[in-house]
């Protein structure tokens, strides 16, 4: 019989080379390479990796005898604990789709939420078991007969009043370990027949609207834990402090990444000071991430809460709210090396990097972190980033000056909204994902986010970027935490605003002139804030400042009058 002859680019793809990719492999894995390393932590509870497969493999057989798989949505309300990390792989083992909720929402918000996604089981955390039960009785009550209660599993902690893990199995609830009793510790999984099927559905802030749910692909969430570790240096065996909400965009997808280490991860329920020094000293910890607000709390905790030198140079990736520079060079004066990055829920979190240049090392401290504060190139795993003109599409000078949308495009962008055509219509318009952020775009390349679109200030005529407003404001030493929107202006339509939490121990009085005073000698006048407001500002679950608050704030503070800039 004749051979067939085939181009080289028409060979067929069969088992032997083509497999769907997904980061259930890791775990799999991280279980036969590792079986007896730590693979969690939390408290006194201590779980190997061969351990952790096997739990995974229990849940993910639980929930498939119960008929929950592909097509089906699993909603988990819960801190940092081993089961929200379980969920990542034992959700997707059994075929469904993860929905991690911010554990943060009120009520009718994660009603909202559970209905949306047509959550067929809630896994809650006790301490949140009262917030699911007020989620779906709203529910119950708006769809009265209809209404098909979701699989309900509360979580038992130990370090939580044990009565309430009782009166929740009182009203229904399975316990979690004994649901996980129920399944099978070698359930044979199967990976998905297609990578573009979805693994994960986290919902936006919807501070203007209904939060949208963004799906993610197992390809793409494949690519971001490798990317991941490739990005910040994260070596096989790191040991890694979940200072960041797993719930918020399954924790940059890291969830995934220490699998692909066979790392070790620390379960943190409350995030203090405190708490993230402790683990820095006593359980070897190398690498962690948050939001700007956390590191800002490492840098003004109280002495005896703190660790100086550091046992260790430990790996810190900041992202969220851009940070000012004056943060960046703090933190290395205290020894935590930085890696900067920035993204949205809708690109798995982290799509861009600054990628810190030796060279920089030879510059003055303040240059460096201006350069270092920069949002930077694109991710390993992204195949496009660029600052475009927002009617043109055309890409803006690097020039560090002409302002346009940050657009990407690529592997690690969302598969889109559920259920809404049209903001994915709006998301993908012109073959780029639109981030609504505006930057701009350096002659090295770097891109730098000046904005976001809702958030420029618009004073006698004039763009004003409330980001560098603010990087002012956190050079001035009694300043912990500053936010600046824009406030009704009677001579220039907007000026901006500050709400300001000062530092502790310092007196506000007479501090607000102060403020505006140190602001004009550093800034162009028109940016000097007009009204300084003082007290704690209103954060999300992953420390991001809602401006949303703060601009209904100043628009009820009345329009400032006289205003003589």
């Amino acid at each position: 019989m004749a051979t067939v002859e085939r181009d080289i680019d028409d060979l067929p793809k069969n088992p032997a080379n083509h497999t769907a990719l997904t980061p259930l492999w890791f775990m799999e894995r991280a279980a036969f390479v590792c079986p007896d390393r730590i693979s969690i932590i939390h408290g006194s509870i201590r779980y190997t990796w061969l351990q952790t497969y096997r739990r995974c493999r229990r849940v993910a057989s639980a929930l498939s005898h119960r008929s929950i798989g592909h097509g089906s949505t699993v909603a988990v309300i819960a801190p940092n604990i081993p089961a929200i990390y379980e969920a990542h792989f034992a959700v997707p083992m059994a075929g469904a789709v993860l929905n991690c909720v911010n554990i943060r929402l009120n009520g009718p918000t994660v009603a909202f939420l559970l209905e949306h996604s047509s959550a067929a089981a809630v896994m809650v955390d006790q301490e949140y078991f009262s917030l699911a039960e007020e989620a779906l009785n709203i529910i119950a009550d708006k769809k009265k007969s209809s209404f098909k209660r979701p699989l309900l599993i509360v979580i038992g902690d130990e370090s939580c009043d044990p009565a309430v893990l009782h009166g929740a199995i009182r009203k229904g609830a399975i316990e979690y370990e004994k649901f996980l009793q129920s399944g099978d510790p070698e359930y044979a999984w199967k990976p998905p027949k297609d990578e573009w099927h979805s693994i994960a559905l986290g919902y936006t802030s919807g501070t203007t609207s209904s939060p949208k749910g963004v799906v993610l692909s197992h390809r793409g969430a494949y690519l971001m834990a490798l990317s991941n570790p490739i990005i910040w240096h994260m070596n096989e065996g790191a040991t890694y402090l979940w200072t960041l909400p797993m719930f918020h965009c399954n924790g940059w997808c890291f969830t995934w990444t220490l699998a692909a280490i066979c790392g070790t991860s620390i379960c943190l329920r409350q995030v203090t000071a405190k708490a993230i020094y402790s683990a820095i000293a006593n359980q070897g910890v190398t690498h962690l991430c948050a939001a700007p607000i956390v590191f800002n709390s490492l840098i003004n905790a109280p002495p005896q809460h703190t660790i100086h030198p550091l046992p260790r140079v430990v790996e810190v990736m900041i992202a969220g709210a851009a940070p000012p520079p004056s943060l960046l060079s703090s933190l290395s004066r205290l020894g935590f090396r930085v890696t900067h990055t920035y993204g949205l829920s809708e690109t798995y979190g982290p799509a861009t990097v600054c990628t810190y240049k030796p060279k920089w090392d030879t510059l003055p401290e303040d240059v460096c972190a201006r350069l270092h504060a920069r949002q930077g190139v694109r991710y390993v795993g992204l195949e496009g980033l660029d600052v475009v003109n927002y009617q043109t599409m055309q890409p803006v000078p690097a020039d560090g000056a002409t302002v346009g949308e940050i657009v990407m495009r690529g592997n690690l962008v969302m598969k889109g909204y559920l259920k809404n055509p049209k903001a994915n219509e709006e998301a993908f318009e012109n073959g780029w994902y639109h981030s609504e952020d505006l930057g701009v775009k350096h002659p090295d390349g770097y891109i730098e986010v000046k904005d976001r679109a809702k958030d420029i200030i618009i004073s006698g005529g004039e763009n004003i970027s409330s980001l560098e407003v603010e990087k002012g404001l956190y050079l001035h030493p009694a300043v912990l935490e500053a936010s600046v929107v824009a406030r009704p202006d009677e001579r220039w339509g907007e000026t901006p605003c500050a709400f300001v939490t000062v530092k502790e121990g310092v007196s506000e009085a007479g501090l607000a002139k102060e403020i505006m005073r140190f602001c004009k000698g550093r800034m162009p006048a028109y940016w000097v804030p007009k009204s300084v407001v003082f007290g704690p500002l209103p954060k999300t679950a992953t420390g991001k400042i809602k401006k949303y608050l703060l601009r209904a704030r100043a628009k009820e503070m009345g329009t400032v009058r006289k205003s003589r800039l």
